[in-house]
C-alpha cells in the first residue's frame, strides 16, 4: 500500500464559496453550518452535521469532494469510528472498483489501528465487501480473516462494526454456496441491525429467502429455532416465496406428509429440486426426532418397524437413518441390532410449533395427574403411620 498523500490545504472561505456555487440551494444551509462549526472548532457537532449532509440524497455527487477537500483537514480531531463510517458512506459514490478500494485503503492507513481497532475492523470489512463486489474472492477472504482476528479481541463493539463483518461474511459464503456458514453469519448480521429501518423490503425478502434455502440445504443445520422466531420470515408473506416458509415449518415439525404435498413446488427452486434426495433424508431425520419427542422419557425404545412407518422408509434403511442421527448428535442412545430396536436416551432440543407446544402441555397435564394419583395412594399410608 502506498503512503497516503497529505490533504490539500484548506482555505475555508474558498472551499465554502466554490461549494455554494456548485451545489443546489437546498444544500447551502449545510455549508453555512460547516463554516460556523469549523471556525468554532466544535468537532462533535460538525461530525453530526456532516452525517446529515452525507445522508441527504441530493449530496450524492458532491460527497467525495467534500470529504477530500474539507473533512481530511480535521479528520484527526474527530471520533475515528465516525470518520470510518463517514468514509464507508462516501466510498459508495466511487463507481470505479480500484478507486473505491483505494479510497477506503487510504483512509484505513491514516487511522491508528492500535487506538481505533473498531474503525480498523469496519474499514477492513468494507474493503472486503468492495473486493467481493468486484469478484476478488481471495482478497475478500484475506481481509475478512484479518478483520475477524481483531474483532475477536474486542469487547463492547458497536453494532455497526459487527454488522459490517457479519454482512460481508454472509455475502462471501453465499457466493461460495457454503450454506451453514452463510446461515450462521446472516443470523449474526440480523442480530446487529434493525431489520425494518436498516434493510429495504427487497433486501428483507432476499435474505429471508436465502436463509430458508441455506437452512434446508445446510448439512449441519437441524435446529431452525432462531430463524423460525425471526421477523425476517414475515417478508415472505403474500409473495411467490411464501411456500418456502411453510416448507421450513414442515421440516421443523418433521411432517413427511406436508413435505410430500409441497414437493411438487420444488421445481420453482431448482437448487431444491436438484437436492431432493438430501432433503428427503433430512425430513426423515426430522421425522425421527419428532417421533422421539412425542414419546415420554420412559417410552423411547422404538422398533425398526415403528421407525420405518413413521419416517416412511423401507425397514432396511432404518438402521442407517438412526446411525446418521446419532452421528449428527440429533439424538443419543444405542442400537439393538439383534432385536431391531433403537434405544433413545436424549433428543436435541428445538423450537416448538403450536401443535408441538400443545402436545407438551398435554404431557405435563398427564404428569401432574400421575403425581396426584401417587399422592392419593401415599397420603393414607402416611396418615396411618403417624397415628
Amino acid at each position: 500500500m502506498s503512503e497516503p498523500q497529505p490533504p490539500p490545504k484548506l482555505v475555508l472561505d474558498e472551499f465554502i464559496g466554490s461549494a455554494l456555487s456548485a451545489t443546489p440551494t437546498e444544500l447551502h444551509p449545510y455549508f453555512e453550518s460547516f463554516k460556523s462549526l469549523y471556525t468554532r472548532k466544535l468537532w462533535h457537532q460538525l461530525t453530526k452535521k456532516l452525517f446529515e449532509y452525507f445522508n441527504n440524497p441530493k449530496s450524492t455527487q458532491y460527497r467525495v469532494d467534500v470529504f477530500q477537500r474539507f473533512v481530511r483537514d480535521f479528520e484527526t480531531k474527530i471520533n475515528q469510528l465516525k470518520l470510518a463510517e463517514m468514509g464507508v458512506l462516501v466510498a459508495k459514490d466511487t463507481s470505479n472498483p480500484q478507486a473505491h478500494i483505494e479510497f477506503l485503503s487510504s483512509l484505513m492507513s491514516r487511522i491508528d489501528t492500535k487506538e481505533s481497532q473498531d474503525a480498523h475492523v469496519l474499514l477492513l470489512s468494507s474493503i472486503a465487501q468492495a473486493k467481493l463486489l468486484y469478484g476478488d474472492l481471495e482478497g475478500t477472504k484475506t481481509d475478512m480473516d484479518a478483520a475477524l482476528k481483531v474483532l475477536d479481541t474486542l469487547e463492547n463493539v458497536d453494532n455497526g462494526v459487527n454488522a459490517s463483518y457479519y454482512g460481508v461474511a454472509a455475502h462471501y459464503y453465499k457466493a461460495k454456496a457454503e450454506y451453514s456458514p452463510y446461515y450462521k453469519n446472516s443470523l449474526l448480521y440480523l442480530a446487529c441491525v434493525d431489520v425494518e429501518k436498516d434493510m429495504s423490503a427487497v433486501e428483507r425478502l432476499s435474505m429471508g429467502h436465502d436463509l430458508i434455502i441455506s437452512a434446508l440445504l445446510g448439512e449441519e443445520i437441524y435446529n431452525f429455532g432462531e430463524l423460525l422466531m425471526h421477523p425476517i420470515l414475515d417478508s415472505l408473506n403474500a409473495t411467490q416465496h411464501e411456500w418456502l416458509k411453510k416448507l421450513l415449518f414442515t421440516f421443523n415439525e418433521g411432517n413427511i406428509g406436508k413435505f410430500e404435498a409441497l414437493a411438487p413446488l420444488f421445481p420453482k427452486e431448482i437448487i431444491l429440486q436438484s437436492n431432493y434426495e438430501f432433503l428427503r433424508q433430512k425430513i426423515c431425520l426430522m421425522a425421527l426426532i419428532e417421533s422421539v419427542f412425542r414419546r415420554s422419557a420412559n417410552n423411547r425404545t422404538l422398533s425398526f418397524q415403528t421407525i420405518a412407518e413413521e419416517t416412511r422408509l423401507p425397514p432396511v434403511e432404518v438402521e442407517h437413518l438412526v446411525m446418521k442421527a446419532l452421528s449428527l448428535k440429533l439424538i443419543k442412545g444405542s442400537l439393538d441390532q439383534v432385536d431391531s430396536k433403537a434405544i433413545i436416551t436424549w433428543v436435541q432440543p428445538r423450537v416448538l410449533s403450536k401443535e408441538q407446544i400443545g402436545l407438551l402441555a398435554t404431557r405435563v397435564e398427564q404428569w401432574v395427574e400421575k403425581l396426584k394419583s401417587v399422592e392419593g395412594k401415599i397420603a393414607p399410608e402416611v396418615l396411618v403411620q403417624n397415628t
